[in-house]
């Protein structure tokens, strides 16, 4: 099993800053694929961005130029820095995590999520 925690959300303006984390723990032998969606009231859930454990990385269009996904390898743990918010950014943002242990074959794993409010 993986656990994913998340942090990092909360209330922010428009065109203000947040950074979202979430760290991966449990009995993993690997992470592949790590990302980030969002899902608003009456919404379907949808990719935010996602990064592969080289680096690579790709995002919804809506995000780009704004947003940037980062991981640290060796923590276990994917960054989201999210600049010049706006209110359509509002929603549960949800941790993925594509990973192998020793318990389980691969599987993707999501963390509980953590809210983001852009609200003047």
């Amino acid at each position: 099993q993986v656990q994913l925690v998340e942090s990092g959300g909360g209330l922010v303006q428009p065109g203000g800053s947040l950074r979202l984390s979430c760290e991966a723990s449990g009995s993993i032998i690997q992470l592949f694929d790590m990302g980030w969606y969002r899902q608003a009231p009456g919404e379907q859930r949808e990719l935010v961005a996602e990064i592969g454990r080289d680096g690579s990385s790709n995002y919804r269009d809506s995000g780009k130029g704004r947003f940037t996904i980062s991981r640290d390898n060796a923590k276990n743990t994917v960054y989201l820095q999210m600049n010049s918010l706006k209110p359509e950014d509002t929603a549960v943002y949800y941790c993925n995590a594509d990973a192998l242990t020793y318990k389980l074959p691969r599987y993707r794993y999501w963390g509980q999520g953590t809210q983001v409010t852009v609200s003047s």
